[in-house]
């Protein structure tokens, strides 16, 4: 969106419409891939499906770039439609790694290979954090000049507290705090550990949980909250598309994952002033700043995250404090800084090194999600 607004052609090929897209907006356009169902297979081939449509696309509107995310399928359908294109076509192969696709399905033995040939058939990479770039460089030999670090990015002025009216009457009774936690619930996100943390806080703190998002471990998450006697301290909100608006209510943000590359939903968090107690791991060293924007812990260590929540919640000159430093952390990752850099690196990867790719005729660009 960010792109189409500095005057770049974005197309959106991909099986589904992206949910914050908005119906229309200038110079987007989307191509939906379809999942078509054959008797003589289980599954559909949808990697052929969106390598099809990807060469379709190409050749119909003319496209520089093709900008995949994550390595498989996506880049491995990017390299078969520019094999059909033919040697003759100058489009290039920009794959982004976000996390999964390198630390847990390329690590699969059988994905392993595809994986590391996908990687090697893009003309530019870029990983979303530091810790990203070192695990594809130590787990698939890539040489680590080759990887740009582009980190995830937020809009700071969509996530400002101070835009949206106060709906804590709604979520809480008078007086009590926010305790937030948004994910996917799957295993990663340890979200029985979230309601564990929160049951230590609430004993020196009154305040409430709220859950956002939907999963398989939502279920077992439920089964906790009514086994620690905590069903009128929690809510769980399920899917919402106004993160920006709940994140507004909030005091605390909880994200004690196994494992993240990077931590998008901490950065939005802070993005609202909302102080993060997470885990040391992965790239959320590089998004928290440890005793500014939050505080960092090591995975399991309820005890500690539920003493520094604690802590802030009940000292309210340090959570003002931390929370004027979640915000001023986010800017560090604001739209108007990152999205120059993909330009940039798009300019280089083409090759447009004799003029400015943002001030140039604007250039056509698909993202493969």
């Amino acid at each position: 969106m960010e792109l189409a607004q500095r005057g770049h052609e974005v197309h959106f090929i991909t099986y589904a419409h992206p949910f914050r897209l908005p119906h229309f907006m200038e110079r987007i356009f989307f191509h939906e891939v379809e999942v078509v169902r054959y008797p003589l297979f289980d599954h559909s081939p949808y990697p052929l499906s969106l390598a099809a449509m990807m060469h379709e696309v190409t050749l119909r509107e003319g496209l520089d770039v093709l900008h995949v995310h994550y390595a498989i399928p996506h880049a491995t359908s990017a390299w078969i439609a520019k094999e059909m294109l033919g040697k003759q076509h100058r489009l290039k192969i920009i794959t982004t790694l976000h996390g999964t696709d390198i630390t847990l399905v390329g690590q699969e033995r059988s994905f392993e290979e595809i994986t590391r040939f996908s990687i090697a058939q893009s003309d530019g990479l870029t990983a979303v954090s530091e810790y990203l770039r070192d695990e594809t460089i130590s787990h698939f030999g890539v040489p680590g000049e080759s990887i740009e670090v582009i980190p995830n990015f937020v809009d700071t002025s969509v996530y400002d507290r101070g835009r949206y009216p106060c709906h804590k009457k709604v979520l809480t009774s008078a007086g009590e705090k926010v305790v937030m936690h948004i994910s996917n619930f799957r295993s990663v996100k340890r979200v029985n550990d979230v309601v564990r943390i929160f049951d230590r806080i609430r004993r020196q703190v009154d305040c409430r949980l709220v859950l956002v998002g939907d999963g398989p471990d939502r279920p077992e998450a439920a089964a906790e909250v009514s086994r620690l006697g905590l069903s009128k301290n929690v809510l769980f909100l399920g899917r919402q598309d106004s993160v920006a608006e709940l994140l507004a209510c909030a005091d605390l943000f909880l994200l004690p994952s196994a494992s993240e590359s990077f931590g998008l939903s901490a950065l939005e968090a802070m993005a609202s002033g909302v102080p993060v107690i997470a885990t040391r791991v992965g790239g959320l060293p590089e998004v928290v700043e440890e005793g500014e924007s939050g505080f960092l812990a090591e995975v399991g260590d309820i005890e500690g995250m539920a003493a520094a929540g604690a802590r802030l919640l009940s000292d309210q000159p340090t959570w003002r404090r931390h929370s004027a430093a979640a915000r001023a952390g986010a800017e560090r990752f604001k739209v108007e800084r990152v999205v120059p850099l993909y330009e940039r690196f798009y300019e280089r990867v083409l090759g447009d090194t004799g003029s400015d790719f943002a001030a140039s005729a604007p250039h056509k660009a698909d993202a493969a999600v």
